[in-house]
C-alpha cells in the first residue's frame, strides 16, 4: 500500500487551496438519513472540506486523518475536533457515531479493519457514506488536455490504489445494507488559475515533480491557456459523484 502521508504532505498547501467543495445539499440529505445528529465522523478528512460541511448539520464532528500536515490546514469550528489517527483504530467511543463519511479516501484503508471499526463506533441505525469522484469535465477541448495529463504523462505516477477511484469503487467490498442515494455531481465555477492549481494538487503530479525535478504541467500550460480563452473567464467544472450509503448493522447481543 502507498505511503499516504508522504503522497499528500508534498502538496498539502495546493490541496487545501484548490480542492473543490461538495454540494451542501448532499450533506443536508445525508444528515437527514442518520438516526440523529449528535456525532458525525469524517474519516480520512484531509484538510477538512467535508468535515466543515458536516459541522453545519451535526452537534459534533470528529475528523480523523493520518496526515498531520493536512490536519494543520483544516478549517476550525467550535463543534469540530480533528484527531491524527488511522481509520482502522480511532479513539471514538463504542456506539457513538450517527454518520460516518469517507470522502475520496476509502481506497487508502485496510477495508476489513476499517469496516470493523465502523461497526464498533456506530450507534444503532448508524450509517456509512462513501463518496468518490474521478476526472473533471469542462469542455471537450479542455477535457482532452486533462486526460493527456492524467493518463499519458502522469499514468505511471499514480498510486496503485487510484484505480479504485477510476472504477467508482465498484470492485471494493461494501458489506452494508445499501440505501438509495439521489444522483449528485460536484460542481464548481473556476477561472484558469484555479483549474491549474487543482491539477497541481494531484498526488501523481507531486510524485512526477519529485522524480524529475520539473512540473509536468508546464508542457501543457500554453495549450490550456489557448483552450480556456480569457484567463479570468469563469467556466463550469463538474465531477460525477459516486456515493455509496449503507446502514451499519447493530452489534450482535
Amino acid at each position: 500500500m502507498s505511503n499516504t502521508c508522504e503522497l499528500f504532505s508534498r502538496q498539502s498547501d495546493a490541496y487545501r487551496a484548490n480542492r473543490p467543495t461538495y454540494d451542501p445539499a448532499l450533506f443536508a440529505w445525508l444528515s437527514q438519513q442518520a438516526p440523529d445528529r449528535t456525532l458525525a465522523w469524517d474519516c480520512g478528512c484531509g484538510s477538512g472540506q467535508a468535515t466543515v460541511d458536516l459541522a453545519r448539520h451535526f452537534e459534533r464532528v470528529v475528523g480523523t486523518d493520518v496526515n498531520a500536515q493536512q490536519l494543520a490546514k483544516a478549517e476550525a469550528a467550535a463543534n469540530i475536533e480533528y484527531r491524527c489517527e488511522p481509520a482502522e483504530a480511532t479513539s471514538l467511543t463504542n456506539a457513538s457515531v450517527s454518520l460516518t463519511v469517507v470522502a475520496q479516501a476509502l481506497h487508502w484503508f485496510d477495508l476489513d479493519r476499517f469496516y470493523a471499526e465502523v461497526r464498533r463506533v456506530s450507534q444503532p441505525g448508524g450509517q456509512l457514506a462513501v463518496i468518490s469522484y474521478n476526472l473533471l469535465q469542462i469542455t471537450p477541448e479542455l477535457d482532452v488536455l486533462v486526460n493527456r495529463l492524467y493518463y499519458d504523462i502522469l499514468g505511471p505516477y499514480w498510486a496503485e490504489e487510484r484505480k479504485h477511484v477510476e472504477q467508482g469503487y465498484r470492485t471494493l467490498p461494501f458489506p452494508f445494507e445499501r440505501i438509495e442515494v439521489p444522483v449528485s455531481t460536484l460542481n464548481a465555477r473556476w477561472d484558469l488559475a484555479r483549474l491549474l492549481g487543482y491539477l497541481e494538487s494531484w498526488s501523481a503530479l507531486a510524485t512526477y515533480q519529485a522524480t524529475h525535478g520539473r512540473n509536468p504541467l508546464d508542457s501543457l500550460r500554453a495549450q490550456f491557456e489557448a483552450a480556456w480563452g480569457k484567463p479570468g473567464a469563469l467556466r463550469e467544472v463538474s465531477w460525477p459523484l459516486t456515493v455509496n450509503l449503507g446502514r451499519v448493522p447493530s452489534p450482535r447481543s
